[in-house]
């Protein structure tokens, strides 16, 4: 079952000591590889900051843009691994090693399937 591992967190500063930074990167790249050797990793990004955000609506058939995030929250949306695992006990598992959780929190989401015509999915 595919899941998706939203990781919040505050936004990096930049006056993050570069050496704590450079930490964090390589253990990011050990999860990563340790996904990919179990050919868990079915995809993963880090995203720039909110400040970069545009929100769009549609409002009457008129498109709305704001920029920024849709909400303003304590802890943003920093990155997602897309992730293949048995169930969802593997991917809290997974979720537990993401070095983000230890200062944010990881959301566990299952991908929504939809059901084709012959009743297998996608």
């Amino acid at each position: 079952m595919q899941y998706v591992l939203l990781i919040y967190g505050q936004e990096p500063s930049e006056a993050a000591p570069g050496d704590l930074m450079a930490a964090e990167y390589q253990e990011y790249g050990a999860f990563t590889d340790f996904l990919r050797e179990r050919s868990a990793m079915l995809a993963g990004e880090a995203l720039e900051p909110t400040s970069t955000a545009t929100t769009v609506r549609v409002v009457d058939g008129k498109t709305l843009t704001t920029d920024g995030p849709f909400a303003e929250t304590k802890e943003a949306l920093g990155g997602f691994y897309l992730v293949e695992a048995a169930d969802l006990d593997e991917a809290i598992r997974f979720a537990a090693m993401i070095p983000g959780a230890r200062r944010g929190s990881i959301e566990i989401r299952p991908v929504f399937t939809v059901p084709s015509a012959d009743g297998t999915g996608r």
